[in-house]
């Protein structure tokens, strides 16, 4: 037993060395939580899930689930480069995300040696879409090209999120372009969870009640907590067809957890099923450091200048381009 248990360290040793295993996994294991008043694990405070690692894995890192360190810092150095406003945006009619310190790359993040946050499937690719939700995307592509407008010729045709009259965010909680924060607070049988842009609350019971009846949805969905071990466990169901989290349809179900790796990392990992949008269940994990608060208020306004901003400089886009 003596010599297969040094076999089993040495292994596990060439594994972190070599980079196939995630540091932050290895180190959250011997680590134990701090407790609330109420003896559960606190995860309150402040945190950031700015991820320079991308949803789904490139596909010139097919197979290659972990960097290590030395890639991982090549990486991270090249995500310090600075990027064009067209790489940022989309278009050169965006906003300037670096020159106002809003590019993720000048955020504090966590390190991550995985190749894309999606975990399973396997090969870190978003699943297939069904037959059905393939009808959807098409039916909604159709309807754009026959209104023969242009994404940036009016208001109307920008997203209802950047008009700021339908916006709401999570779960599950992704990376968002900028002021990608996020506050936990915790109380007997409850936990919020807030999130700086969209400035979003979500305030889950932990009591065991069941979900809301079928036939109430909610922009957020409904959520309900219990604690597994360190773990928060959050069920999320009842979501409005009005959310489409990446085309998702009211039958989106989102389970996320919540663990503490040491003071200064939770890893959060979800999966989610919608068996109207992809063959299969997905999941994603992703690595939150602590950051100093507190959180400001995201404001958000329909008409708002940043709107008319985005408008007049496609207008000077297109002056430019028409003069040449």
């Amino acid at each position: 037993m003596r010599h297969r248990l040094a076999g089993l360290r040495s292994a596990l040793a060439i594994a972190i060395a070599a980079g196939l295993l995630a540091p932050t996994l290895v180190r959250g294991q011997a680590w134990t939580p701090a407790r609330t008043p109420d003896g559960q694990p606190d995860l309150q405070g402040f945190w950031s899930n700015v991820s320079i690692t991308p949803l789904e894995r490139p596909a010139e890192l097919a197979g290659k689930e972990y960097f290590t360190d030395r890639e991982l810092a090549e990486v991270e150095k090249q995500a310090e480069k600075p990027k064009g406003v067209e790489v940022l945006g989309g278009t050169i009619a965006h906003y300037d995300f670096l020159q106002f310190g809003l590019d993720q790359t000048q955020a504090k993040h966590a390190l991550n040696h995985r190749t894309s946050l999606i975990v399973d499937p396997p090969d870190g690719k978003i699943p297939p879409l069904t037959p059905e939700a393939v009808k959807r995307a098409a039916a909604r592509a159709e309807a754009r090209k026959h209104s023969g407008a242009g994404p940036y010729d009016g208001p109307e045709n920008r997203p209802l999120s950047e008009r700021c009259i339908f916006m709401t965010e999570g779960p599950p909680m992704l990376p968002e372009a900028y002021n990608s924060n996020l506050q936990f607070q915790q109380g007997p049988g409850y936990v919020a969870i807030l999130q700086e842009e969209i400035h979003d609350v979500r305030i889950i019971p932990l009591d065991g009640r069941p979900h809301v009846g079928p036939n109430i949805h909610e922009y957020m969905g409904d959520s309900r907590g219990r604690w597994e071990g360190n773990t928060l466990v959050v069920d999320t169901t009842n979501f409005t067809d009005k959310t489409r989290f990446m085309g998702s349809t009211e039958s989106l179900h989102v389970v996320e957890r919540f663990t503490m790796l040491d003071a200064d990392t939770i890893l959060y990992r979800f999966t989610v099923d919608d068996p109207a949008t992809w063959v299969r269940p997905w999941t994603a994990e992703l690595p939150m450091t602590r950051i100093q608060g507190p959180l400001y208020e995201f404001a958000c306004h329909e008409g708002n200048y940043g709107l008319a901003n985005t408008l007049s400089a496609a207008r000077a886009e297109e002056a430019k381009q028409a003069g040449k």
